[in-house]
């Protein structure tokens, strides 16, 4: 029984509890709001880091893509540059080969000259030594008359000298007395002679000195008359000549002073002129070298002119080949980029059209049974065999992304399926009911198509078969009442 004294709450105390009730609810929504907010903010963060690492990973892998590629590409290229250098290789091998087969034939032909030209060396020097023997004979033979004809000459000769030189001794006795005698004779005539000589040149030698005395003593006056007036005439050009002879003198000295320096300056000019021409030889010599290497220098200036411009084309292939495939990857990763933004604007679409219980579970739990999920996690760790295996495992963190993905493909295949399913008896029901319609309708068109319920005078429309079982079958019809 309860009790009558006390009474229910009142309608302030209602209020103040209602308003607690209604601030503990706010308080308690304002806190479920900011919690919310947080972790909405920590997993934008993790989602942007995620993504930032995921676009790294992508980057990295794609790198490694290109690589391979770029290897594969190189190995390519090293392989044509095999090919054609073992296409080289062998056409050089054939032709060595050859050009052996041609040094064996021609050492073959020239051994074979060679043991004819020493066959024909041979009998020429035995056909020599045979004319070299007859010869020495023939020369021993004329030596000896030689020699046997020089010993009788020679004989000859030394009695011939003999007999000549006693009568040349003779003769030199009879012309030895005879010349004495005829030398006595001219001294005594020349004695003679030079006896009268002497006394006719005193004669006229003592006719001649007073003669010629007198005549000096008149052209002595005749002199000292002539010398007389020769010196009153003379004065002034003595006086004058006087003077010229001092400047003479002293314009000989200075032109003999000034020959000695024009010699000094002339041998100085010719040792100066040697030396200008040693040092013309000199440095046209250098200047020839120089020339040579100012030739060379030009020639490895043209040859280092077309390296660079060769490798300047090179470069510059290069680097339209770098663009092209730059632009080409620009354009692939920008493909990419606007792929990945599509799958985030579809994921975003798709986040939105979540049921509340993918929302609470994103990823399906295995449909596996223990036994296969222990398969697959032995086959997990197992090491890769193939390529394709290897590459797998950097994409392992893409595995609830694939899960999803299955599940929704899956779902699609399904729908797809059960659409293939329902259209397929939604054509058979629509077949049935044209034809119920059609049995239970009389119209021209259907008059005019085929219909097995329609039969007029027990004919129908259809063409009989030949056989005579269908035609007993559709003649034993009856129309429908």
């Amino acid at each position: 029984m309860p009790r009558k004294g006390k009474k229910g709450p009142t309608e302030e105390e209602r209020l103040l509890m209602l308003q607690h009730k209604m601030m503990t609810e706010e308080e308690h929504l304002k806190k479920k709001e900011s919690l919310l907010v947080q972790f909405l903010k920590d997993k934008l963060a993790k989602e942007e880091h995620n993504s930032a690492l995921n676009l790294n990973k992508i980057n990295t892998q794609w790198r490694t893509i290109l690589r391979e590629v770029k290897s594969k590409e190189l190995r390519k290229d090293i392989e044509i540059l095999r090919q054609s250098f073992e296409r080289v290789v062998d056409c050089k091998d054939s032709v060595i080969k050859s050009l052996a087969k041609d040094l064996t034939e021609a050492e073959d032909q020239h051994t074979y000259a060679l043991q004819g030209h020493l066959h024909n060396v041979d009998e020429l020097l035995a056909l020599q030594r045979s004319r070299l023997t007859y010869l020495e004979e023939c020369y021993n033979e004329e030596l000896e008359a030689l020699t046997k004809e020089f010993e009788t000459e020679r004989k000859m000769i030394n009695d011939q000298h003999e007999k000549e030189m006693r009568y040349l001794q003779d003769v030199f006795l009879i012309m030895e007395q005879n010349f004495t005698d005829t030398e006595y004779e001219a001294k005594l005539q020349f004695q003679s002679m030079w006896d009268d000589l002497k006394n006719k040149n005193l004669e006229e030698k003592h006719f001649l000195r007073t003669q010629l005395e007198s005549k000096v003593e008149d052209l002595w006056r005749r002199f000292q008359e002539a010398v007389k007036n020769y010196t009153d005439a003379t004065e002034d050009r003595k006086l004058a000549f006087e003077s010229l002879k001092m400047k003479d003198e002293k314009n000989s000295k200075e032109i003999e002073i000034q020959m000695k320096k024009l010699q000094k300056i002339q041998d100085s000019i010719t040792l100066l002129r040697g030396r200008i021409s040693t040092h013309d030889h000199e440095s046209e010599e250098k200047n020839q070298k120089i020339r040579e290497d100012k030739d060379l220098v030009l020639k490895q200036l043209q040859k280092l002119k077309q390296q660079m411009n060769l490798a300047r084309g090179e470069a510059r292939r290069n680097l339209a080949k770098l663009t092209r495939e730059s632009n080409i990857t620009l354009k692939c990763l920008k493909k990419t980029v606007d792929k990945g933004e599509r799958i985030f604007k579809l994921a975003e679409i798709c986040r939105k059209l979540e049921t509340e219980e993918e929302k609470v579970l994103p990823f399906d739990s295995s449909m596996l049974t223990p036994e296969e999920l222990q398969e697959v996690e032995q086959n997990a760790y197992e090491p890769p065999s193939t390529k394709f295996a290897k590459m797998m495992e950097n994409y392992t963190g893409l595995d609830n992304f694939w899960k999803k993905y299955n599940k929704v493909k899956l779902e699609e295949l399904s729908l797809q399926k059960r659409q293939a399913q329902l259209l397929e008896t939604n054509e058979k029901l629509r077949h049935v009911l044209k034809q119920y319609l059609d049995g239970i309708s009389v119209n021209d068109e259907v008059l005019c198509q085929l219909n097995t319920l329609f039969i007029v005078n027990q004919r129908s429309n259809i063409p009989l078969p030949k056989t005579g079982i269908l035609q007993k079958q559709f003649t034993s019809l009856k129309p429908p009442k």
